[in-house]
This record gives structure tokens, sequence and C-alpha cells, in this order.
């Protein structure tokens, strides 16, 4: 699965949770839960989503790592190859 992949997943995802989300015109280095307007139960359902789709584990933990499109699609990217 490449990068961009990993961002069409986000975007789908996103997009389901906070419909008004201008998912392209993000600053992939920003906090996505403030222009997404995530609150914690929003942001556990994107989790548990990237989760379901991807097959990852994201301990509580390490959820910190994921509040930027371009952190996520890093964490995301080096589960799926593996530690």
């Amino acid at each position: 699965m490449t990068d961009e992949d990993i961002r069409a997943v986000l975007r789908d995802e996103l997009g389901r949770i906070a419909q008004e989300i201008d998912f392209d015109g993000l600053d992939p280095s920003a906090d996505l839960r403030e222009p997404a307007d995530l609150d914690s139960m929003d942001f556990l359902n994107l989790l548990t989503a990237l989760h379901q789709r991807l097959g990852i584990e994201i301990p509580e933990s390490e959820a910190a790592q994921l509040t930027t499109i371009a952190a996520a699609v890093a964490y995301i990217s080096s589960r799926r190859q593996g530690p």
C-alpha cells in the first residue's frame, strides 16, 4: 500500500466522520482535529475505522502520533511494513 493509498483511506474515513471537511485543502502538517472539528469520540472513531480498514493496531498510547495527515500516513506506513 502506497502513501497515496493511505491518504485515500484517511480522506474516506475523515469525510465519513466530518463531512464538511475539505481534506484536499488541509495542510498535511497541521493538526487535523481542529479544522475537522473532531472531538475525542470522533477521533476514536477515526482510529477504529483505520484499524478496521487497514488491519493495524493503534495503541491508545500512540494515538497522539496520528494528529496530522503527514504523521498519520508515516505512522500507518511504518506499521504496515512491520516493526
